[in-house]
């Protein structure tokens, strides 16, 4: 799930590790093969080359997503678009991003009434689109759901999504590992979550938790923030005044990080080392210049959009995945968080979200 996501997936998952795959109901952008994405769109996307990726039938992708309003949620929209653009074949129609429940129900039910061939759903709330969502399948229109599930399977033919347990575990671990190889004993580790009634939040926490817990190590400080720079910057300065001394620290969300790191240099405090999270462009920059207390983020692919557009198609098709055996798509896949450090910053800073 994604910072503002809703629910949990409950569904047999697939994991592929890191690799892509190869209000108002007014449409804010068609896009098809007549404009080129821009190189950076392209490697956060995905580049064809495969035998599924030549030609094929003419089909439509419909697309609805909440409002650009975090730098990971444009990247979502932004992904999308440049992956729909790498094929001939696929008109594609993306609606105006909204916050509004209601308003992202009317405008996938316009994309319904067009009868596009199919849609893929990143919904503002996963429960309250369901149904729309059903009503979509039911038409038959196969749905690919993206991050934020739907309560019924029977709203959508796939899911695509990142993990936050794994999120948090690989914190976990780096952080672990780390200290083990600093000889830390009784190390003190902070913890900056984000939203705690959020469910994404609590997998995050679960997953740092059992990280840390193979080297015997714990949290020993924890507050939540909002996922934004001011309640970042507010959250970590009360952390770094209640304690003198820090070994550690996972901070969840890297825009959040913005503020987090504010606090961290007006406080003038250096002791420790910290780890991100989601992957976004500000703080790979950041580890590869190993000039801060940030030495790694735990990624939360925003270029999932992207295999999900490619899922649509393929099932739009009647296509299956060509690295697999058998002719039908599977029903769920589960993107790896890959933990990124000043080694290998440059193979991830491609993809990274502004």
């Amino acid at each position: 799930m994604d910072k503002r996501g809703l629910g949990g997936l409950d569904r047999r998952r697939l994991l592929l590790g890191g690799a892509v795959l190869g209000g108002g109901a007014l449409i804010a952008g068609c896009t098809s093969n007549q404009s080129d994405a821009s190189t950076s769109d392209v490697n956060a996307a995905g580049k064809a080359g495969t035998d599924n990726d030549k030609s094929g039938k003419q089909v439509s992708i419909g697309f609805s997503a909440p409002a650009a309003d975090h730098g990971w949620m444009a990247a979502i929209t932004k992904n999308a678009m440049a992956q729909a653009k790498q094929y001939s074949d696929v008109h594609f129609e993306a609606v105006e991003g909204t916050n509004d429940v209601n308003a992202q129900i009317s405008q996938v039910q316009t994309l319904i009434g067009k009868k596009v061939d199919a849609l893929v759903i990143l919904p503002f709330d996963g429960k309250a689109l369901t149904a729309v969502a059903q009503q979509a399948m039911d038409a038959g229109i196969p749905v690919i759901n993206v991050d934020r599930v739907f309560d019924s399977p029977l709203a959508y033919r796939a899911w695509v999504g990142g993990d936050n347990f794994g999120m948090g575990l690989n914190a976990g671990l780096y952080i672990g590992r780390t200290l083990k190889a600093k000889g830390a004993s009784a190390p003190v580790i902070g913890e900056i979550a984000g939203i705690d009634n959020l469910e994404l939040t609590k997998q995050r926490s679960a997953g740092f938790k059992r990280g840390l817990a193979k080297y015997g190590f714990h949290v020993g400080i924890r507050q939540a923030a909002n996922f934004t720079a001011d309640s970042g910057q507010q959250v970590m300065s009360n952390v770094l005044q209640a304690r003198s001394h820090l070994d550690a620290v996972w901070n969840h969300d890297d825009d959040q990080g913005i503020g987090v790191e504010a606090a961290i240099k007006q406080a003038n405090r250096s002791e420790f080392f910290m780890v991100g999270g989601a992957g976004s462009k500000h703080a790979m920059q950041e580890i590869k210049a190993d000039d801060s207390v940030l030495k790694a983020t735990v990624v939360y692919p925003s270029n999932m959009s992207a295999s999900a557009v490619k899922l649509a198609r393929l099932v739009a098709q009647h296509k299956g995945m060509s690295d697999l055996v058998g002719q039908d798509l599977p029903s769920s896949l589960t993107l790896f968080s890959a933990t990124v450090t000043k080694e290998n910053v440059d193979q991830y800073l491609p993809g990274a979200f502004s």
